[in-house]
């Protein structure tokens, strides 16, 4: 499964009334594991950006200058979300500059070009009626440090959401360690002889400090460990 986080930062809040993307961050996760690649642009928006937005973004026109256009980077752009769910947090804002941005230049909508959205913050409020679900709140929340993250930029917030998505949606169905194991590799080491095997028990620390995991992990996916399950299945046993 392909994923793709992605931010933007604009001249203002309002796409229908002019405001550009100045700036399209992107992480890949594959198989609830952020990769390397990345997708990373700022763009020159030919506009000033609002007092607010500035105070945001710290991006200025000056700075943006020299960027590239929008429609100079859409066709990696697009290639990088071929057939991803791509992960938004505020969906609806950021869908709305790209499709605006793409309307420019005849190139559809943007989820025309990617396997799904999916609205993270849409997922956040599911999970936490009635509490705060910015980003950094969500950080806070699953204990994501965005100590240094002094001004919004596209592609650090990208990274954050990467991190707090794939705490949002932990889940349990397994205690198979998936791991990629090549049989001729492992065949290598020949039998295993168990007597020799070391056995370390876990101290009283360790144990609480497991339970209190367990805990956290149930509170967050409103679901029974399956260590417990499996626990209580080996003492019935």
């Amino acid at each position: 499964m392909r994923q793709v986080v992605l931010d933007t930062e604009t001249t203002g809040l309002e796409a229908k009334e002019g405001h550009r993307i100045i700036e399209i961050g992107c992480i890949e996760i594959v198989g609830r594991r952020v990769t390397d690649r990345r997708f990373h642009q700022y763009l020159n928006p030919e506009r000033d950006s609002d007092e607010g937005a500035l105070a945001v973004h710290g991006l200025t026109r000056h700075f943006l200058e020299d960027k590239p256009k929008f429609a100079e980077v859409v066709d990696d752009l697009l290639a990088f979300v071929k057939g991803a769910e791509v992960i938004i947090h505020n969906a609806a804002f950021d869908v709305e500059f790209l499709d605006a941005e793409l309307g420019r230049l005849g190139r559809g909508r943007f989820a025309d070009h990617c396997g799904k959205v999916t609205d993270s913050l849409l997922l956040a409020r599911e999970q936490n009626p009635g509490k705060r679900n910015s980003l950094d709140a969500l950080c806070e929340r699953h204990g994501v440090s965005n100590s240094h993250r002094t001004l919004h930029g596209a592609l650090l917030d990208a990274g954050l959401l990467a991190d707090v998505f794939l705490a949002m949606t932990r889940g349990q169905d397994s205690l198979t360690i998936d791991v990629a194991a090549d049989d001729a590799l492992l065949a290598n080491f020949g039998a295993v002889d168990l007597a020799r095997l070391i056995a370390v028990s876990a101290t009283a620390d360790e144990l609480a400090a497991h339970e209190a995991l367990l805990d956290g992990i149930e509170k967050e996916t409103k679901a029974a460990a399956v260590w417990r399950a499996a626990a209580a299945t080996a003492t019935a046993g």
